[in-house]
């Protein structure tokens, strides 16, 4: 994510998160229901729900956040905001490499998107499974590659506008 501000990329965070009396959220999945029973909840406005350090918000970072469903971008307005910026590839990063990932890539590329997945910026339970997704899956439908190798194509940091 530092690299990314350094050379001017659009950062967005997109987080999942739940109100206290639960309005809104999706109760069709196990997932969901398996979420309401777990000692920590992602409430909105909590600490569940900050972004983790070392990562930090800039400024000029959006920040989405959704009440419902699995996936960062259907249903968000993380489309609308995308094609305003003028981006065409997505960069997809963070957790979890079980759901919210593949999720990602998917309605990236459903759109019209590239997708690009540094495989060492993701994360999943368990962690073999991280990379039998990667590979049986997520390399089939994007540019699946490592954080060294994004960081080396976004060249020297920008000024102005992200991109």
């Amino acid at each position: 994510v530092d690299g990314a501000h350094r050379a001017g990329v659009q950062v967005i965070h997109a987080i999942a998160e739940r109100r206290p009396d639960g309005r809104g959220a999706s109760r069709n999945a196990r997932l969901f229901r398996a979420a309401e029973r777990l000692p920590v909840h992602q409430l909105s406005g909590s600490t569940a729900v900050r972004v983790a350090p070392p990562i930090e918000v800039a400024e000029e970072d959006l920040v989405v956040r959704r009440l419902h469903g699995l996936s960062p971008l259907h249903g968000t307005g993380v489309d609308a905001l995308l094609r305003n910026l003028g981006c065409h590839t997505l960069i997809v990063t963070g957790v979890s490499a079980n759901v919210a990932i593949p999720n990602a890539v998917f309605d990236a590329v459903n759109l019209g998107y590239a997708a690009v997945v540094p495989a060492d910026a993701i994360a999943g339970v368990p962690a073999d499974y991280t990379a039998a997704m990667i590979r049986h899956t997520l390399a089939l439908v994007a540019t699946v590659t490592t954080t060294g190798e994004v960081l080396g194509r976004l060249g020297p940091p920008r000024r102005g506008r992200p991109q």
